[in-house]
């Protein structure tokens, strides 16, 4: 069972307001075909009603969205083909998983000798072979979910769109999830569009991410991108844990507390930056830096360590007063490698790791 050609998705000027507030503010995007794009951002960002908007449950005020160059901001959700997974499922409690699965299909006025076929197809595709002729209500959680994607694949949509699917689930099952959910984007080869608010999950499972905050798209990229050269603070912030230092230009020169800073990627404009500091970037210095490999130096004290199981978060007070975290791999109980609350501790970080990034979305390194 497989998808036929996916659609690609060009959307222009999507606008959608509630009173004074854009919920949708002139979005540009172009999704290609067969890819799995994720829609990230905190409740209000837009991207729920970006989706509902691509299925067609939700009038934009004005722009264009195309499906292969079709366009469709005024055609009926049911004439989009599109297999929608919603958060809450959407089962029909009184039908079987098979009935579930097969309500696309007879809407469409497929035989039933081809629906039987269609169902067991989907019913393997989703490891819940034997469970057909089960009530909704005799399933778990995860069970669900997965019933909830055989219904939205039977009918082999060219486009795929779930909102935040895995929310209900425990983080364990969440977690295997995402793997499965990916894996069986691979083998149908829909274009998926796919929404949520956890980070983890986007990073996981996209081949690009779309990071969205009020109602526009703040950056657009793949996981690693995002993740290692964020737009901005926002980006920065929200995906993942990070440290922030004040830096700026002085004669073409980048320097944070008045010491020059080595920088592999620096910004093509002067003035004001942060320094954007992932916890697992920097390590602890104990001899000078050596020649073949650049390093910035960050002296300060340790203000606190926090045992979080497999690592150990060291909170960090630089001599300037900024705060820095770096997270270090836990070695046993009482293990002499970690420093000492109030112990000097000398930072390194690479010239690869320092990374500038502009303090807001309005402006770009």
């Amino acid at each position: 069972m497989a998808s036929s050609t996916a659609f690609d998705i060009r959307i222009r000027q999507l606008t959608k307001a509630y009173g004074p507030i854009r919920a949708l503010d002139g979005i540009d995007l172009d999704i290609r075909a067969g890819e799995f794009l994720t829609l990230l951002g905190p409740s209000g960002s837009g991207k729920t009603t970006l989706l509902m908007a691509l299925a067609g449950f939700l009038r934009p005020d004005c722009g264009s969205i195309q499906f292969a160059g079709r366009e469709v901001v005024r055609l009926q959700p049911h004439k989009r083909d599109i297999g929608m997974v919603f958060q809450n499922y959407a089962l029909f409690p009184h039908m079987s998983v098979a009935a579930n699965i097969a309500y696309p299909l007879r809407l469409r006025h497929v035989d039933a000798a081809e629906i039987a076929r269609r169902v067991e197809a989907a019913l393997a595709m989703v490891q819940l072979s034997g469970y057909g002729e089960r009530r909704i209500d005799q399933l778990s959680g995860g069970q669900r979910q997965r019933v909830a994607l055989a219904r939205a694949i039977v009918f082999e949509p060219k486009i795929v769109l779930m909102d935040e699917p895995l929310s209900a689930l425990d983080k364990q099952l969440r977690d295997r999830m995402q793997i499965e959910i990916r894996q069986l984007h691979e083998r149908i080869g829909s274009t998926t569009v796919y929404v949520t608010h956890d980070q983890r999950e986007a990073l996981t499972m996209s081949d690009r991410v779309a990071v969205l905050n009020g109602g526009r798209i703040v950056q657009l990229d793949t996981p690693q991108a995002i993740y290692e050269r964020p737009a901005c603070r926002f980006v920065a912030e929200f995906i993942g844990e990070s440290s922030f230092l004040p830096v700026e230009a002085i004669d073409g020169v980048w320097h944070h507390a008045g010491r020059a800073l080595t920088i592999a990627q620096p910004p093509e404009r002067d003035g004001r930056r942060l320094l954007m500091i992932r916890p697992e970037w920097p390590f602890v210095l104990t001899g000078p830096p050596s020649d073949d490999r650049p390093t910035n130096r960050f002296e300060g004290r340790v203000a606190n360590l926090i045992y979080q199981g497999d690592t150990v978060l060291i909170q960090v007070v630089l001599a300037d007063g900024s705060p820095v975290q770096l997270r270090q791999v836990a070695r046993g109980h009482g293990s002499g490698d970690l420093p000492a609350p109030g112990a000097a501790i000398v930072l390194g970080l690479t010239a690869a790791d320092t990374v500038l990034i502009a303090e807001d979305d309005g402006e770009r390194p």
